[in-house]
């Protein structure tokens, strides 16, 4: 028992000294921080503009496309605590590793809203607000738009699926995309807490700010139970989904590098 406890410790130690690790989570900071940036300055940037929620749902959508593409071998680019607690409920993801992402990325979402928040002093900043609906709708909408969206990530870089032929990066900024088209009215839609996070802070607006956590907290929770338990169950063991909560995948300290003459890293190594 002794030994067993000791090689749980030395795995743990050993993503926590990796620059693989670390590096990873710089990305995500960096990686929000761009988002974030790219998302308020869409919002504030001309807000009487007739065709301001197609302009912003396509901007959030284009960046996670862009960013996906950019970061998504680095750290799998979740860019959303909503993505990261859908991974680590599916056990695709370490404890660890989840607490490092979410504490960068709520960093970068900070930094990002900070640094707008000098382009427009006495604008909206972005914070998102209930619109014409209560808080149970509010919820509902953050609810599903949330897990369309953890649905759509978990799905496309799923390790066993080879059918996989088209743009996972576009599949989930286009998820992204339709979760604003379909929020954004009602909600301002936020399907990731730490873009309502940044700027309620900055503008210390927190009015029904938890809607924008519980919802999309919920959201990536009730995806990840489904697919994994519903739509294509995992044949892993107990043991095995402990061991990755626990020390982190396998491939995670020493990711494959790639070949000549052979496919593109993607989907299979996204989740980190």
């Amino acid at each position: 028992m002794l030994v067993y406890t000791q090689d749980k410790e030395k795995a743990k130690m050993k993503e926590m000294k990796s620059w693989v690790f670390w590096r990873a989570v710089a990305a995500e900071f960096v990686g929000m921080l761009i988002f974030i940036v790219v998302g308020i300055a869409s919002a504030i940037g001309h807000p009487e503009n007739g065709a301001q929620e197609v302009k912003v749902s396509l901007a959030f959508g284009l960046a996670i496309v862009t960013l996906a593409h950019s970061l998504g071998h680095i750290s799998g680019a979740h860019l959303n605590p909503a993505v990261s607690l859908g991974l680590l409920v599916s056990c695709q993801i370490s404890l660890l590793r989840f607490v490092c992402y979410v504490l960068a990325q709520m960093l970068g979402a900070l930094a990002a809203s900070a640094i707008m928040d000098g382009f427009r002093p006495g604008g909206t900043l972005g914070v998102n607000k209930l619109n014409g609906v209560t808080v149970g709708q509010g919820f509902v909408i953050e609810f599903l738009a949330t897990l369309q969206l953890v649905l759509c990530v978990i799905a496309v870089t799923d390790k066993r699926r080879s059918d996989v032929k088209g743009s996972a990066p576009l599949a989930i900024g286009l998820s992204v995309g339709l979760g604003h088209f379909a929020a954004i009215s009602f909600t301002g839609c936020g399907i990731n807490p730490a873009r309502s996070f940044g700027p309620a802070v900055i503008r210390s607006k927190m009015e029904n700010h938890w809607v924008y956590w519980l919802g999309p907290v919920c959201g990536g929770t009730a995806a990840a139970l489904i697919y994994d338990f519903l739509l294509y169950p995992r044949s892993e063991d107990f043991r095995t989904r402990w061991s990755v909560l626990v020390n982190g995948a396998d491939n995670e300290a020493n990711p494959p590098e790639r070949r000549e003459g052979s496919p593109v890293p993607g989907p299979s190594q996204w989740p980190k």
